[in-house]
């Protein structure tokens, strides 16, 4: 089973560590392309500070967020997994799992990123800011940018088993599954449950999105429960306490998708 995350905005900076080394990465059939981006980003943060910060929509108070991207070929690199901070990140606390889900987390895990293309929990990356969204000179839109290559790399990645995909809108658009792939391909809406004068009312919730998908990921590792479909997936998910709906798509070559069901955030 594979799980594709998202990274976050907010990142731990290393203390220390030697720089962060392409060659080590996993995937490396993305090396040349974390190439030409780390090498775009590092050029344009060296360069006019204003314009940097408005190419990556930082504001005035993340100037600094410039100056360290000027220096990611040097800055100390941590695992991904402890660099990665924000809400689905601070729900999953992969520090405290156990040995097992360490193991299958390490195994299981892949996290988008704008600048690295995807990477393993393992790999030591330095904390960067380039969101998916952004568009570099000379690279262009970095989700088109990573789709060729990531169309390359992700299907043996995800090799004969689910995939249970997590990701936000701007890091869904670096690589869309086809085919059979997309059939055994699982999305997750969060939506929240509320009565309000004696009737039901649903809505799809953001900030709290986050948190649900990264207790999901937790509990799922917790358990050891590794789905090979999406029937499979649906059963593991009920049996942990979560309340799932849904089962579009599969059809087509479309992922299917499910809608996890909260009352309480």
């Amino acid at each position: 089973m594979l799980m594709l995350l998202p990274p976050s905005e907010g990142k731990t900076a290393p203390a220390s560590g030697a720089p962060v080394a392409l060659s080590t990465l996993s995937l490396p059939e993305l090396t040349p392309a974390r190439e030409a981006v780390l090498g775009e980003l590092v050029a344009l943060c060296q360069g006019d500070a204003e314009k940097a910060r408005e190419v990556l929509g930082l504001s005035e108070g993340q100037r600094e967020e410039v100056a360290r991207n000027a220096a990611l070929a040097t800055a100390p690199a941590r695992p991904a997994g402890s660099v990665y901070t924000g809400v689905l990140y601070e729900a999953l606390d992969l520090a405290s799992l156990d040995a097992a889900a360490r193991r299958r987390a390490r195994a299981a895990l892949l996290v988008f990123s704008g600048l690295w293309g995807a990477v393993r929990i393992t790999d030591r990356i330095p904390a960067y800011r380039c969101s998916g969204g952004v568009r570099l000179p000379g690279v262009g839109p970095l989700a088109a940018y990573w789709r060729g290559p990531l169309a390359t790399a992700l299907p043996a990645a995800a090799g004969g088993g689910l995939v249970l995909d997590l990701r936000s809108a701007p890091y869904a658009g670096m690589w869309r599954p086809a085919g059979e792939l997309a059939r055994r391909t699982v999305t997750l809406r969060v939506v929240q449950s509320r009565v309000v004068d004696g009737v039901e009312r649903r809505s799809v919730v953001s900030h709290f999105n986050k948190a649900t998908k990264g207790r999901v990921v937790r509990d799922l590792l917790t358990a050891g429960a590794l789905p090979r479909s999406p029937g499979r997936l649906v059963e593991a998910l009920r049996d942990l306490g979560y309340v799932v709906e849904g089962a579009e798509g599969g059809g087509g070559g479309s992922p299917v998708r499910l809608d996890v069901v909260v009352t309480e955030l």
